[in-house]
């Protein structure tokens, strides 16, 4: 391949430039974006494909996951209780261990969350230092389903074991 000199390039023809832009340069511009975030959109609770441990089920669930900084998730949660009372959980992370600040959940005043692979994350939840929940949000393969597990105790000590299948909007 031969070397342009910068005068040559100036006795280059406009579409001679603009093809060696897209020859040269808009390649490596496409291979240098990462790969969306699996977790990422807008997640509607399939209820009667969920089991809840206690029950009774929650009437509804909305889920909206979004980039937040270079290496977080930033997780709303618009919830309608058993009981037909709405609430929404919203935190606001880095996905590297470290914790960060929760708001409107009774059972965590904070969360880390760490990556497994490329379609989970592991939540930690605690309230006044102590591990609470674990929960781990898995997006399926084909990306239109996400899986999210919860284990652990609720602050009033009752055991939670949820398994929350949610379908992509």
């Amino acid at each position: 391949m031969s070397q342009i000199l910068p005068r040559e390039i100036e006795k280059l023809k406009p579409k001679s430039v603009l093809a060696l832009f897209f020859a040269f340069v808009v390649p490596v511009l496409v291979a240098s974006q990462s790969t969306p975030d699996p977790l990422i959109g807008v997640w509607k609770l399939n209820v009667a494909e969920s089991t809840f441990d206690p029950g009774p089920p929650r009437i509804s669930e909305t889920v909206t996951i979004e980039p937040y900084g270079e290496n977080g998730l930033k997780t709303t949660a618009d919830v309608i209780d058993a009981q037909g009372k709405r609430f929404v959980i919203v935190s606001a992370g880095f996905v590297d261990g470290k914790e960060f600040a929760a708001k409107g959940d009774s059972n965590a005043d904070t969360y880390s969350m760490m990556r497994v692979d490329a379609n989970t994350i592991d939540r930690t939840s605690r309230k006044a230092g102590q591990v609470t929940i674990v929960l781990r949000r898995s997006v399926s393969k084909d990306g239109k389903t996400q899986t999210v597990t919860t284990r652990g105790n609720t602050v009033n000590g009752h055991p939670l074991r949820n398994i929350l299948i949610f379908e992509r909007q």
